[in-house]
């Protein structure tokens, strides 16, 4: 079984009160040197198999047509992930492979 991750954020001139909260509140728990928040959204899709290029253009496809509003968001990643636990984010991460939409 494999899974595609999706990360779909505001596009940049979109107000994002969620972010501004967060980064308000992260001096105050004693969290400092983050300038700056911006707040998305991220979807894991298991498919039956393994993730091939075309199980990517597929989710790249739903990316835009259902898990994105594109007048407001961007889709920034469409990628295969690791086993559960993973971070496919993490460039050292073997399993991981990234593809912005």
């Amino acid at each position: 079984m494999g899974r595609v991750v999706v990360d779909v954020m505001l596009k940049p001139e979109i107000l994002d009160p969620q972010g501004q909260a967060v980064a308000g509140a992260l001096p105050r728990l004693g969290f400092t040197g983050f300038t700056a928040v911006r707040q998305g959204k991220r979807f894991e899709l298991e498919v039956d198999g393994e993730v091939t290029d075309a199980v990517l253009a597929a989710a790249r496809e739903a990316a835009v047509r259902l898990l994105s509003y594109p007048v407001i968001e961007d889709v920034v990643r469409v990628a295969a992930a690791g086993p559960p636990g993973s971070n496919p984010a993490d460039p050292s991460d073997p399993d991981a492979t990234g593809a912005v939409a």
